[in-house]
């Protein structure tokens, strides 16, 4: 029985999961196309440009952009530098970020494969240096739109936290986690628990954090 766990969980780990991720996203895409081209058009008008996009690693670390609705202004201070991010956060995209509809966009990198619609959240580039060996391991499977972390609460819990929902999902992978994580995700969207609106909610940059850390040994 364990053996046959085994072998279902990696066909789904390596086959299936892909599969299902692509016809979600293109069926998901097809549905809320309606939704999608308004908040274009809207965001368009406020921000000029409406997408926004970022370097993050996906899986074996490979980088890719991550698109998601944008939600702040470009806004500068008088020497050229960008305002604060809560002074540069429109009220529209305040609205974005409570519902996670500034989230749909990345249903085209899941289309692309740079994504799944289950898996350890892509984090900033810009921390790759500063992972230890088993929180590498959250790089060897594609990222997610959601994923454990997120419905455990989001970015109202540590790094430590954080680090031990993805490890766990990476060891645990299968079809009745995915379903398990995707139902909760869509009850926290209703519900809107654990958004964090402002940069000043959550906690500090991981890089910071491990700094800290090694300045403390």
């Amino acid at each position: 029985m364990k053996f046959i766990k085994f072998i279902n969980r990696t066909m789904y780990k390596k086959k299936i999961k892909r599969f299902i991720d692509f016809c979600i996203a293109l069926l998901l895409l097809f549905i809320m196309s309606p939704i999608f081209l308004s908040l274009i058009i809207i965001n368009a008008i406020i921000n000029g440009n409406p997408f926004f996009t970022q370097q993050r690693p996906g899986k074996n670390e490979k980088i890719f952009q991550v698109l998601k609705f944008k939600t702040m202004t470009e806004k500068k201070d008088k020497n050229g530098n960008l305002l604060p991010d809560n002074e540069r956060l429109t009220k529209f995209g305040v609205f974005l970020r409570k519902t996670s509809l500034d989230e749909i966009p990345q249903l085209i990198n899941v289309l692309k494969g740079d994504m799944s619609i289950i898996g350890p959240r892509p984090l900033l580039a810009q921390y790759l240096p500063y992972y230890n060996t088993q929180e590498k391991l959250r790089h060897t499977v594609r990222p997610g739109i959601t994923g454990l972390a997120q419905i455990s609460g989001r970015n109202f819990i540590s790094w430590e936290e954080k680090f031990k929902f993805d490890l766990q999902y990476v060891k645990e992978i299968s079809l009745a986690l995915d379903l398990k994580i995707l139902f909760k995700t869509i009850l926290k969207v209703i519900i809107r628990k654990d958004v964090a609106v402002a940069t000043n909610e959550v906690s500090e940059y991981f890089d910071t954090y491990r700094k800290k850390q090694i300045s403390n040994v």
